[in-house]
């Protein structure tokens, strides 16, 4: 291999906020193991970091969901080899994975899924490390089948990337799960990743969950804007429960609604760990479960969306589209 590869950078230039262009292949020492990309998947990070990466004027390779081969690994790497096919979703802080090759701690992989096609397993780790981490790490169940049995979970904004994931692993645990759609196709799409009930959000979903005969929902997992559905949330929460978000909220939340449930309100951030330095290993860890639930068919992939090629044109485009915020499903780059 040559010392040089192909990526897409960020540049500070508004107009052309990305270009391609030729940089140093990363070299790996440690625990670091150098994967080829295959292909990666978008998510909304991207488009949040390329707007921290223009607001602070720095030169960044972006890219958090790939899959692709091993070619070079750390001299203290244990548990990997050259050729294993691996996916991962990385971490903030390195050169991700819109480039050719990426570094990343063998601590964050697993194996990928035999299954699975590289487009298809590109477009799961990210999605389901933050739903692992929201139901096990911030809602407390135990991660393993049935581990939630007669639980209800309410999604809302169940056909989105982790929507999608969430319904099927919410599944594996044995959980009831009511998810929120509103057009035609994503009520399907909801439907056939697993949901027992189907809500509309653009809908009074509080009478609505209610006239299904649930009271009062025990975990609620807002993927969408905490502002626009915190109260909602609160109505139906039950005592003790967990309200999960993933959508910073850019205006203060009424959380004395949920104070005489003596309620949790969750932030989910799958970045935290690693960003952190704290329990990092674990991110590997569940991406190694979620290889089990594909290969033993408890998980399905959830692309719905491919393009072809690394270049900064296909990129953008990728950005515009998971921007528009109504994406069905993971959208898939394949290289």
């Amino acid at each position: 291999m040559g010392n040089l590869m192909k990526a897409v950078v960020t540049t500070t230039d508004k107009q052309t906020p990305l270009i391609d262009k030729e940089i140093a292949r990363p070299e790996v020492n440690g625990h670091d193991v150098l994967v080829k990309i295959a292909a990666s998947s978008m998510n909304p990070v991207d488009v949040k970091q390329l707007e921290v990466a223009q607001a602070t004027q720095q030169e960044r390779v972006l890219g958090f969901d790939a899959v692709g081969e091993i070619v070079a690994i750390g001299a203290d790497v244990t548990d990997y080899q050259i050729g294993d096919r691996v996916f991962f979703a990385g971490e903030l802080g390195r050169t991700g994975s819109n480039a050719e090759f990426e570094a990343v701690n063998e601590a964050l992989i697993a194996k990928a899924p035999t299954t699975l096609s590289d487009i298809e397993a590109a477009a799961l780790p990210l999605t389901f490390l933050t739903a692992y981490e929201m139901l096990a790490d911030k809602f407390g169940i135990q991660m393993v089948a049935d581990g939630a049995k007669g639980k209800t979970l309410l999604i809302i904004n169940g056909a989105g990337g982790v929507g999608s994931i969430m319904i099927q692993l919410a599944k594996w645990l044995g959980m009831t799960v009511i998810a929120t759609a509103s057009r035609d196709e994503t009520i399907a799409w909801v439907n056939d990743m697993g949901a027992d009930e189907v809500v509309n959000h653009r809908e009074n979903y509080v009478e609505a969950i209610k006239s299904l005969g649930y009271d009062e929902v025990p975990y609620i997992a807002v993927l969408h804007s905490l502002e626009q559905h915190f109260e909602s949330a609160a109505a139906l929460i039950g005592t003790f429960g967990h309200i999960g978000a993933i959508v910073q909220s850019m205006n203060p939340l009424p959380v004395g609604l949920i104070k005489n449930q003596a309620a949790s309100l969750d932030w989910e951030f799958m970045f935290a760990k690693t960003n952190a330095g704290q329990n990092i290993a674990s991110q590997g860890t569940a991406l190694e479960l979620l290889t089990g639930l594909v290969n033993d068919g408890f998980v399905k992939s959830t692309v719905t969306q491919t393009v072809d090629g690394l270049s900064a044109q296909t990129i953008a485009d990728a950005q515009k589209e998971v921007s528009q915020g109504s994406m069905l499903g993971k959208l898939v780059i394949k290289y």
